[in-house]
């Protein structure tokens, strides 16, 4: 049994918090929400953001993040990309020990274009880093909640590390395989956000599966052209984090990329998707990321620019999709990724 201190009490937070209870670890969720915590600690349920689950009476909730990090050596960001450094300058201030950073959030930073545990490398004293790990994959996390069978991947550069965190995480419901190709994970958990928006804005228009398919198909093609771009294997994105979250994310109304995309292909503005979601949405800020990403590196993202278009400069959908759809005929599958 080891203490792990899960940071964030949203929805995925909430659910992994109950896979590693229900594998009897000492269970510490820390949230900003005191309304959330207390329910948390005095009902078992969170209600906000996991609707009709009961939790187990073992997670145990913190507004404090001392108490939540007190002689703890694990601990798992499940926070938006937006608030990773300012929780991260929030635990170097506390901790005293090198910690295993094992993060499940999936994005990148527009301002810098770097991944998740590149800003962790960046913002964390080496004294103070065990290890990092990426947990990602397929995973709603209302789905986890339910134990609904679930296979993620957790990877890192050290082998030793990723296999300890497949031990942790591992159970019935909930498979675990390893990856040493963090930079592929990342980017395929990151990305696949980019496409889900379209596959929205596609259902919004009232497209069908022929269109969806399409977009699903091309989207796995430009991920890999810019992971290869960038070093990543372009193996790892025909598995879980690449093809498998981008299935689930394209084709779920649990998905909120999915649902703001919907929103805007119905013709809403940004700004009343946002307020309406009530959460983060992290393809719009990837989509930056990823569109500039592009640029840089000279990779071909025709469907990722359009996504940009209509999220960033208020491009009407149906128009990004003529333009998509009339471009220059080329070969299905190109004789290099670049």
């Amino acid at each position: 049994m080891e203490k792990i201190t899960v940071i964030g009490a949203g929805s995925w937070g909430t659910a992994l918090s109950m896979v590693l209870a229900d594998n009897e670890h000492e269970v510490r969720i820390w949230g900003n929400s005191p309304k959330s915590i207390d329910e948390i600690n005095e009902k078992h349920t969170n209600e906000s953001y996991l609707p009709s689950i009961q939790l187990p009476e073992g997670i145990k909730g913190y507004t404090s993040l001392k108490e939540a990090l007190d002689q703890v050596n694990t601990i798992l960001l499940v926070v938006p990309t937006k608030a990773i450094r300012e929780v991260l300058q929030r635990i170097r201030e506390i901790a005293d020990t090198p910690l295993t950073i094992i993060h499940a959030s999936k994005g990148i930073e527009p301002e810098t274009g770097m991944r998740l545990s590149e800003i962790i490398e960046e913002d964390m004293p080496k004294n103070l880093i065990k290890d990092i790990v990426v947990l990602s994959g397929p995973s709603h996390a209302e789905e986890v909640a339910l134990r609904h069978p679930t296979t993620v991947t957790a990877a890192s550069k050290n082998m030793e590390a990723a296999e300890a965190v497949q031990q942790l995480f591992m159970n019935s419901y909930f498979r675990v395989y390893t990856n040493s190709d963090v930079l592929g994970v990342e980017l395929g958990g990151a990305l696949k956000n980019i496409i889900a928006l379209g596959a929205g804005i596609s259902d919004g228009l009232g497209y069908g599966d022929n269109a969806k398919a399409a977009l699903i198909t091309r989207g796995i093609a430009e991920i890999t052209r810019l992971g290869y771009a960038m070093g990543a294997d372009p193996l790892t994105f025909i598995g879980l984090t690449g093809v498998g979250d981008l299935i689930v994310t394209c084709t779920s109304v649990h998905s909120r990329n999915w649902r703001a995309g919907n929103l805007l292909g119905k013709g809403h503005n940004l700004d009343e998707v946002l307020e309406s979601m009530g959460m983060i949405v992290e393809g719009v800020r990837t989509a930056e990321a990823a569109y500039h990403l592009a640029k840089k590196l000279k990779v071909d993202m025709p469907i990722t620019n359009a996504i940009y278009n209509v999220v960033h400069n208020g491009k009407c959908a149906k128009d990004a999709v003529d333009l998509l759809m009339n471009r220059t005929g080329k070969d299905e599958i190109p004789v290099t990724l670049t």
